[in-house]
C-alpha cells in the first residue's frame, strides 16, 4: 500500500505531469482525424490539454492493425509463458510510474487522490498480475469420448476485442478488460471515456514499453457516436466488452445485431440495496460498510449501496450513527489526502444528480447542498420503494433509506428493480443471512460487509445490470476466447467394422 503525500507534494506532480494528447495506434502516439477533444478538470472546470480525437476512419486503422496483429500471431502466438512475462513487465511498469498516474487519474476524473493512491492504482496492478499468472495455468479440456475416439476442447483468443470503458475508473476498468483479453492473446482497442481518456493512453505506452508488440494495445479517445458507435457497429471486430449505462449497453446490441453478430458483454447500472436486519450486531460497523458503500467514489458506482433497507426496530440507532460516519467524510480538492469526496465528472452530470435533490419531497437527514461540482453526502429518510429516489440510478451521493417490518418485506423491496447487480445483507444469524443472499437476484452479495469480492469472483448482474459474461476470476478469460472441440478418429481400420 503506498504511503499517501500531502497536498503541496501531489500539486508540485499535477504542475509537472506531461499528459497525452494523441491516440496510441500501432505502437506510437499518433493524431486522430476527429476533432480535437477538450479534457477538463472537474475539480476547477479549467482545460487540462487538448486531445485530437479519432473517428470512424481511425477506428478503421486501429482495426486493420489488430487484425493485422492476430494474424500474423506476434502475440498470440506468443507462448503462454512469454505472453506472462509481458503483462508482469507490464504491471511493473505501472508500479514505477503509479504516482503519476494516479494523480492523472485523480486530475482527469474528479476522484480523490486517496482512492487513485490505495484503492485504484493497487487494484490495476494486482488485476493485471493475476491474470497474467493465470496465462499459463487454464488448462484445456478433453471429454470421455471412449477408446475409439479423442476429444480435445481447446481455448481459442476470440480475436479483435473493443473494450469501451466508463469514467467512474478509468484505470480500473481498463484493466478489468485489457488483462484477460490480452492474457488470453488477443488484439484490444481501447474507447476510454471521453471525460477520462489521459490514464487509458499512457497505459498503452507503458504496455508498449513492457514489450506488447505493435498493434496489440491500441487507443482511440472519442466520443460514442464518432469511436463507440464505429467500434460497435465494424465487421471486422468479434467481440466488445462494454460497462457503462443501461441505456448505452442496449445500443452495442442493436450495433451487434446490425453487424456481424459480434460477442458483446455488458456491464451496466445498478440500485443496490444493503438489507439491515432487526438482529444485526456491532451497528457502529454496520454504519461504517453503509456509509462506504453508498458515498466511495462520490456515489458514482455501479455497486453503490444506495437504497438502505432496514428494519423498523433499529433504524432509529442504525440511523444516528449512519449520520454521524458520514460527516466524517469530507469533501474537497481531490488532490488533497484528507478529503475522501472529490468532485462529479461534469457539469451536465451534475445537474443530473442535483435535479434528484431538489425534486425530492422532504427534507434529507445530513446533506443536500451543491457547490460547484461537489455535492455533500446525502441521506433522505422514510423513502418509499417506488419513489423515483429509490427506483432510479442517481449515481451520486445519495443514499434513501426504506424501512421494513419483516424479512419477507425486505427481500420483497430489494428484489423490486429493474437492476440486479449487487447488494447487501447485515445479520448475526449466519443461516439467516444465507438464506437472504440466496433469495437476493444480485451478481454479488456480500454479508455483514459491503463489496464487490475481490478479483479471484466473477463480478457481473442479473437483469438489466448486465448481459453476456462476468469480469474477473477465471470466468473473465471466458468471455475472451472461443471454445473449439476437436475431435480425433482412434479406431482401427484394421480391427474390424468399429466406427467411431
Amino acid at each position: 500500500m503506498s504511503e499517501l503525500l500531502t497536498l503541496e507534494e501531489y500539486r508540485a506532480i499535477a504542475n509537472n505531469i506531461n499528459l497525452p494528447r494523441t491516440a496510441f495506434i500501432d505502437g506510437k502516439y499518433r493524431p486522430g482525424s476527429g476533432p480535437t477533444l477538450n479534457t477538463v478538470n472537474p475539480a476547477t472546470s479549467e482545460s487540462l490539454c487538448e486531445i485530437a480525437a479519432c473517428n470512424s476512419a481511425d477506428v478503421d486503422t486501429a482495426v486493420g492493425h489488430a487484425r493485422r496483429a492476430f494474424e500474423q500471431r506476434s502475440w498470440a502466438g506468443m507462448h503462454p509463458s512469454k505472453r506472462k512475462d509481458v503483462l508482469i513487465r507490464l504491471a511493473k511498469l505501472i508500479t514505477r510510474n503509479r504516482r503519476e498516474l494516479a494523480v492523472m487519474e485523480s486530475l482527469d476524473s474528479g476522484k480523490p487522490i486517496r482512492d487513485c493512491e490505495l484503492v485504484d492504482i493497487p487494484e490495476t496492478i494486482s488485476t493485471i498480475k493475476w491474470h497474467a499468472e493465470a496465462v499459463d495455468k487454464i488448462y484445456d479440456q478433453t471429454a470421455p469420448a471412449g477408446e475409439d475416439a479423442m476429444a480435445m476442447i481447446v481455448r481459442e483468443p476470440v480475436g479483435v476485442v473493443a473494450a469501451v470503458l466508463p469514467w467512474n475508473f478509468p484505470l480500473l476498468m481498463l484493466a478489468w478488460k485489457i488483462a484477460p483479453a490480452l492474457a488470453a492473446g488477443n488484439s484490444v482497442i481501447v474507447k476510454p471515456a471521453e471525460q477520462t481518456s489521459l490514464t487509458a493512453l499512457r497505459v498503452a505506452e507503458l504496455a508498449s514499453e513492457a514489450g506488447i508488440p505493435r498493434g496489440v494495445l491500441q487507443v482511440v479517445p472519442g466520443d460514442g457516436a464518432a469511436v463507440g458507435e464505429p467500434l460497435g457497429r465494424h465487421m471486422d471486430i468479434d467481440m466488445v466488452s462494454f460497462t457503462g449505462s443501461t441505456e448505452t449497453g442496449r445500443r452495442f446490441l442493436h450495433y451487434s445485431a446490425d453487424s456481424n453478430l459480434k460477442k458483446v458483454v455488458l456491464e451496466c447500472g445498478g440500485k443496490n440495496p444493503a438489507i439491515v436486519l432487526e438482529d444485526a450486531e456491532h451497528l457502529d460497523l454496520v454504519a461504517e460498510h453503509i456509509v462506504n458503500g453508498a458515498f466511495w467514489n462520490m456515489g458514482e458506482n455501479c455497486s453503490a449501496s444506495s437504497r438502505l433497507i432496514v428494519h423498523e426496530s433499529i433504524k432509529t440507532d442504525l440511523l444516528e450513527r449512519i449520520v454521524a460516519r458520514t460527516r466524517d467524510w469530507k469533501t474537497g480538492d481531490p488532490l488533497d489526502p484528507a478529503n475522501h469526496l472529490g468532485a462529479l465528472i461534469d457539469a451536465s452530470h451534475c445537474e443530473k444528480v442535483c435535479s434528484y435533490l431538489n425534486s425530492a419531497t422532504h427534507k434529507p437527514l445530513t446533506g443536500g447542498s451543491a457547490a460547484g461540482a461537489y455535492i455533500e453526502p446525502t441521506i433522505f429518510d422514510d423513502v418509499a420503494a417506488n419513489d423515483t429516489l429509490a427506483t432510479e440510478e442517481i449515481f451520486g451521493p445519495v443514499l434513501s433509506v426504506i424501512t421494513v417490518s419483516s424479512l419477507e418485506q425486505a427481500i420483497e423491496v430489494a428484489n423490486h428493480t429493474d437492476y440486479g447487480l449487487t447488494a447487501s445483507v447485515y445479520s448475526a444469524n449466519g443461516k439467516r443471512a444465507i438464506r437472504v443472499a440466496r433469495a437476493l437476484r444480485a451478481g454479488t452479495v456480500t454479508v455483514n460487509c459491503y463489496g464487490e469480492g475481490d478479483i479471484s469472483t466473477p463480478f457481473g448482474g442479473y437483469k438489466q445490470s448486465g448481459f453476456g459474461g462476468r469480469d474477473n476470476g477465471v470466468h473473465a478469460h471466458d468471455q475472451y476466447t472461443e471454445l473449439k472441440t476437436i475431435w480425433i478418429d482412434l479406431t482401427d481400420p484394421n480391427a474390424g467394422d468399429n466406427i467411431a
